[in-house]
């Protein structure tokens, strides 16, 4: 019989001076830009049962799932096209996805459902369309590609796997409730069948409506509140966000950056508490910077304790994942997700973490090569998978998403 094993602790001076390598890196953070739910403690009876009829609109000049309020479930789906599939078959496979993702958004069945019932509870849901860089390639308009939506460097911590990686096509299906996501998920991969194939899915989860007031920063599995971060609604939000200007197929567009990253519970849960928050460089149960009390105090990295010693180290995660310029922000919009475990009972988890960025060369890879030098959060974390996409502008009713694009 064997015995549990103990924590360990990790003392700051070894950290510090023992050669620690850091690597990969949970940028984490949510956006909060609507609430549904009351601020006095939850939701009410009368509020729960509106849940699954709650509606986000699809039409407008940008796309809903990226500024929405995070949805309970999500699902993102990247697909292969198939040989053939040109400019023209693209316009006619992306015609027919932006017409049932219109209805089902709303509650309504797409055209030829054959489980129409399950289509009439949108339950806030949002299906959000990325394109590769070779959807651009396939449809001849690879100078309409943002430039920085091409393949990420390689980072030295990276361990990825093609089964979570690349994609020409992005579906991103989010909702409050798992079966509308499957069923907007099967209607939408049926649809785009004779264009295209599955590359991978990957499903994650976040809080449920009512569990906690809103407005709440919610928690990833290493139990760390997951979204202060975030650039804030509005103008700051915008303008790390959304493109100004430019043509058509560049106005009021963004880009996603998703790494699949695999956290190692198993060697986390050996930490003590302590050692923990001087990875993370936040109190673990407020959140506030180890320099503050409450979770939106600003850091003060040049604070030093009694041993002269910086309060929050250079290697923590929010060192190394800081902006202070609203205008070099991303926006957070990760989900967990949690896997069948293996024999011996060691958990298969971790984050599918969605970055939302005007652009991914000048916002996101600067703090994903500092966070890949020296971020001691990478001794518990692996990138696994990664992938990157143009999200195009919006479309009105009688157009089409990726219509600036194609058309």
């Amino acid at each position: 019989m064997t015995s549990e094993p103990t924590p360990r602790p990790v003392r700051r001076r070894g950290l510090l001076t023992g050669g620690v390598l850091a690597a990969g890196g949970v940028l984490t953070g949510v956006a909060v830009t609507r609430d549904p739910r009351p601020r006095d403690g939850g939701l009410t009876e009368a509020a729960l049962a509106t849940v699954g009829t709650m509606v986000e609109p699809f039409h407008g000049v940008r796309q809903a799932g990226v500024a929405t309020e995070p949805q309970t479930h999500g699902s993102f789906v990247a697909l292969t096209l198939r040989a053939g599939t040109d400019r023209a078959a693209l316009g006619r496979m992306l015609r027919l996805l932006t017409d049932d993702a219109a209805r089902l958004t709303q509650g309504q069945p797409a055209l030829a459902d054959t489980e129409a019932e399950l289509g009439l509870l949108p339950a806030r849901l949002t299906v959000t369309f990325g394109f590769g860089p070779g959807l651009y390639r396939a449809a001849g308009v690879d100078d309409r590609r943002p430039a920085s939506v091409t393949e990420l460097p390689a980072f030295r911590i990276d361990r990825l796997q093609p089964a979570w990686s690349g994609g020409d096509l992005l579906l991103q299906i989010c909702a409050d409730d798992a079966i509308t996501v499957a069923h907007a998920q099967r209607v939408l991969i049926k649809d785009s069948r004779p264009f295209a194939t599955v590359r991978w899915v990957q499903q994650g989860f976040r809080r449920s409506p009512g569990v906690e007031p809103g407005g709440r920063t919610q928690r990833n599995l290493f139990g760390q509140l997951d979204g202060t971060a975030n650039p804030r609604p509005g103008t700051p939000l915008d303008t790390a966000v959304w493109v100004p200007d430019g043509p058509a197929w560049l106005r009021d567009s963004t880009t996603l950056v998703l790494r699949r990253i695999s956290m190692n519970l198993e060697t986390w849960d050996l930490l003590g508490r302590a050692d923990r928050e001087v990875a993370v460089g936040r109190r673990l149960d407020t959140g506030a910077p180890l320099t503050g009390t409450a979770e939106h105090d600003e850091p003060d990295f040049a604070a030093t304790d009694a041993d002269g010693l910086t309060v929050i180290p250079d290697f923590s995660h929010l060192t190394r994942a800081h902006v202070g310029d609203d205008r070099q922000r991303i926006l957070r919009r990760p989900y967990n997700y949690d896997g069948v475990p293996t024999a011996e009972g060691h958990a298969d988890s971790g984050m599918i973490f969605a970055s939302y960025q005007a652009d991914i060369a000048r916002q996101f890879l600067p703090i994903q090569r500092r966070l890949a030098e020296r971020d001691l959060l990478n001794e518990w974390t692996t990138p696994i998978g990664s992938a990157v996409f143009a999200i195009p502008p919006g479309c009105q009713p009688d157009g089409w998403i990726g219509e600036q694009v194609l058309g």
